[in-house]
């Protein structure tokens, strides 16, 4: 985690960049700055890795405070990804990517390892792109390049500086999606700085929107998108996207539908355990998760009976994949078209890597939707038009 207390920046001609800045950004989440020019996000970023000091306060990554750190040894803890790339054009795409490990003074095979599995993870072929120059890639491979190098020697934090801005549209959301693919994978803390509040929204787990200095509101998008602080909120969101905001709020999704805490087992547990599970909470069926809570696969009771004489056998032996599931945030009556397409009696939420997050059943559903009809009567009991 990083944390920021108090933080201001002055330069000496007495201009005030930063005013008293206090914030939290957490430990493997993408927390995105976001602001118009002059508003301190960039200094706010480089004051992370020391490219710039503060004037007053203290930053701290782990409860360490970086004034402690030498400057040189932090920057090669931190990986970063500028809006220009930065690649050196004499060196090869694999020399390229292990920079830094060389000078952490990585033995070769280790940093040869390294890069062939960095060039792997974003698409590009090792035996292709290992020997090639800067300049015989286009721009979208560069910068992907860009974000790997930040990589190379496995930093916890990361710091992007505009990183896509440069790039056309096509590409730029091809390396947004990149990034919450990689992100979902390796959980890195990363500052992500940007003046494009549509990929902040794409990408952010908090934003942090600045101005003047200071920080106007933090939060996870959709509580920025359906509560902003102040009309300077509102005018940097844009009045489009409030509008859309506000329609998506009149249609439900499977989070507001959903059983929160459906019975669940870990695939250790024996067939006699599950049974008595299933018993307990008055149910057919289990849904196995791993301990991360990453959903597994589905156990019913028959697939229970018909081994139940082995005790030798645990639910991972006799579960089912669970070939249906939707994300968090879909439209229910997108995930009411697939339960009735494949004639399902219920539907798991997932989020992130699979993470198992709750169930749509029938009696959810129909539960919701009584509360909705109740909350359309008026005090005497009758129904009215909204």
């Amino acid at each position: 985690m990083i944390r920021f207390t108090d933080v201001s920046k002055v330069y000496d001609d007495g201009h005030r960049v930063l005013n008293n800045l206090n914030l939290e950004m957490k430990e493997g989440e993408i927390t995105v700055l976001i602001g118009p020019s002059g508003c301190g996000k960039t200094t706010t970023m480089k004051l992370i890795n020391r490219l710039i000091a503060p004037s007053s306060g203290s930053i701290q990554i782990d409860g360490q405070d970086i004034a402690s750190i030498d400057p040189v040894e932090l920057r090669r803890r931190i990986g970063y990804v500028i809006q220009h790339i930065g690649l050196f054009p004499h060196m090869t795409i694999a020399k390229n990517v292990g920079v830094v490990p060389r000078l952490l003074k990585w033995d070769k095979a280790r940093i040869a390892a390294k890069v062939d599995e960095l060039l792997s993870m974003v698409g590009l072929d090792p035996q292709i792109y290992r020997g090639r120059y800067p300049s015989e890639l286009s721009g979208g491979q560069q910068q992907r390049i860009g974000v790997i190098r930040a990589l190379a020697a496995e930093p916890s934090v990361i710091l992007m500086d505009e990183p896509f801005s440069a790039l056309d549209p096509i590409s730029r959301e091809q390396l947004q999606d990149e990034l919450i693919r990689l992100q979902q994978e390796l959980k890195k803390t990363i500052v992500f700085v940007t003046h494009d509040m549509d990929e902040a929204i794409k990408l952010a787990d908090t934003i942090v929107l600045m101005n003047a200095g200071e920080i106007v509101q933090a939060g996870p998008p959709e509580r920025i998108l359906r509560h902003p602080a102040n009309d300077f909120v509102k005018s940097f969101i844009g009045k489009k996207r409030l509008q859309a905001e506000n329609r998506q709020e009149e249609r439900p999704t499977v989070d507001d539908v959903m059983v929160n805490q459906p019975a669940t087992a870990l695939p250790t547990r024996g067939l006699a355990e599950a049974m008595k599970m299933m018993e307990k909470r008055r149910v057919d069926s289990l849904l196995i998760v791993d301990k991360g809570n990453r959903l597994l696969g589905s156990v019913s009771i028959y697939r229970v009976l018909d081994h139940y004489g082995d005790e030798s056998k645990t639910v991972a032996d006799v579960m089912k994949s669970v070939e249906h599931v939707v994300r968090t945030n879909t439209p229910l009556s997108a995930a009411l078209h697939l339960m009735s397409e494949h004639q399902l009696s219920n539907l798991p939420v997932v989020r992130g890597d699979n993470e198992f997050v709750g169930l749509i059943t029938r009696g959810s559903v129909v539960s919701h939707l009584a509360d909705v009809y109740d909350a359309g009567r008026d005090s005497e009991g009758k129904a009215h038009v909204v």
